[in-house]
């Protein structure tokens, strides 16, 4: 998915800027950059993060960089920051989102005799494209209202420039940003929790569309925004920090209300409830609180060298760090019956060897509630499970073999309590081998998180977002 941080000092920023973009590793993949600008020049360091951390990579380059205002990525695929030069001045840029029809507005370019030179895996710079973007018209704001207007999908952005820095939350807000700021400083965030540890207090949350331009002076709001919102609902439930908020709404808080929300829908015997570490924890917790139930850890995370599971671009390698990065506690296990609360299942391949393991080490019954409804569709909006198909998703794989086709007429399996919303419910738990398998109803989801249904992007479980 990714994350952006920027910021604006009366003094040297680099510290502020390493750190808070140290703060969106959770959200990383690929790729992690920062750029500064100083009183003579741009000054930017991009590394490969993907097994290693971005402390580690990053730390040599900090004697190398000095100035007041920078940016910085945690990057799905492509290298950024991009340094670009155009007729508005010398300006640095990072994205976070997806560009659907980055081929046709290429071509477009194309056709204006433009070429591109940033290429990522031998395809076009997608920040490089909305670099071009920006530059055809006659100023940052109008480039940037430019860029929301021409791409289908999503694409949120800093620009450090000169004289201070420009941040624009993408048209429909599916990303959030989030304005900080202390003595004699601001900060742009994705994510708050990289606020409270470097000093600063959260200022105001941009809103869909928002263009604001920082200066070490103040924030001054360059675009008013849209009317219309569709925030990833998906923040709150998986991709998220527990510490951040978004919309003013705390994630941790949010899990807890979704673990309570599937525990009143509940009647099960077990002797404890448990997270799958780690967004899955929250989620246990709420449940375990709601069942006044015990909250026990037989699973536990290796933190010191496996990150996120999804992180790797390799699937064989995606599934040694699902299986690798959690230890399970024999003592915890044998002779219990238990129940599981995750944030979601996407393949389902690694939960069920976890499984398995669970009863191999003694377990009775092992039961699981998942946080949010049965992902059905990709998503089209944000870089979640870009790497996969469509097919490898564990909802629609048993769809199609229960319909036997592959097409987008299935709406009826994303209502909960159907009897084809059921049935596929019924065949993941046979797969997994899970003694019952129960997922979130969405309307509880959305009661969870706080916001009105039509404020958020539900794409990946009913299909129902803006377009």
């Amino acid at each position: 998915m990714g994350g952006l941080f920027g910021t604006v000092s009366k003094k040297d920023c680099v510290t502020d800027l390493f750190y808070g973009t140290d703060y969106h590793s959770h959200l990383g993949t690929k790729r992690g950059g920062m750029a500064v600008r100083n009183s003579k020049e741009y000054v930017r360091a991009i590394h490969n993060i993907e097994n290693n951390y971005f402390r580690s990579k990053f730390e040599p380059d900090l004697p190398d960089l000095h100035g007041n205002k920078g940016i910085g990525i945690i990057s799905d695929y492509d290298a950024q920051p991009l340094i670009i030069g155009s007729h508005l001045g010398t300006f640095g840029i990072v994205t976070v989102g997806k560009i659907n029809n980055k081929e046709e507005l290429a071509n477009k370019a194309f056709n204006k005799k433009k070429h591109f030179s940033e290429m990522s895996r031998g395809k076009i710079n997608p920040t490089e494209l909305v670099a071009m973007l920006i530059s055809e018209e006659k100023s940052f704001e109008d480039g940037i209202h430019n860029v929301q207007e021409a791409i289908k999908g999503s694409c949120s952005m800093l620009l450090l420039t000169k004289k201070g820095i420009y941040a624009a939350r993408d048209r429909l807000g599916r990303t959030p940003l989030i304005i900080g700021k202390k003595e004699g400083a601001y900060a742009v965030t994705s994510e708050t929790c990289a606020f409270p540890n470097l000093g600063f207090e959260i200022d105001k949350y941009l809103g869909p569309g928002e263009i604001v331009f920082m200066t070490e002076d103040g924030c001054e709001q360059r675009k008013k925004p849209g009317d219309k919102m569709q925030i990833c609902a998906f923040l709150w439930v998986y991709y998220g920090y527990p510490a951040s908020c978004y919309e003013e709404i705390n994630v941790e808080s949010v899990r807890y209300r979704c673990g309570s929300a599937l525990a009143k829908n509940d009647d099960v015997e077990i002797d404890f409830v448990a997270g799958i570490p780690d967004s899955g924890i929250g989620h246990g917790i709420g449940y375990a609180n709601e069942k006044k139930i015990p909250y026990a850890r037989p699973f536990v995370k290796y933190t010191p060298t496996w990150p996120r599971s999804f992180m790797p671009q390799n699937q064989s390698m995606r599934d040694l760090v699902a299986k690798m990065k959690l230890i399970p506690v024999r003592n915890l296990i044998d002779g219990k019956k238990i129940l599981f609360c995750d944030d979601s299942i996407v393949r389902g391949t690694q939960l069920k060897d976890n499984v398995q393991l669970l009863y191999d080490y003694g377990a009775l019954d092992v039961h699981m509630r998942i946080a949010c409804p049965a992902l059905i569709y990709p998503c089209e909006f944000l870089n979640f499970s870009t790497s996969r198909s469509t097919l490898d998703l564990a909802g629609r794989k048993v769809i199609v073999k229960l319909e036997n086709r592959e097409d987008n007429s299935i709406n009826e399996y994303a209502i909960a309590g159907t009897e084809k919303n059921c049935e596929m419910t019924e065949k993941i738990r046979q797969q997994l081998k899970l003694t019952s398998l129960k997922y979130q109803k969405i309307e509880d989801l959305i009661a969870a998180i706080g916001l009105p249904k039509d404020k958020l992007c539900t794409h990946c479980w009913d299909r129902k977002s803006y377009f």
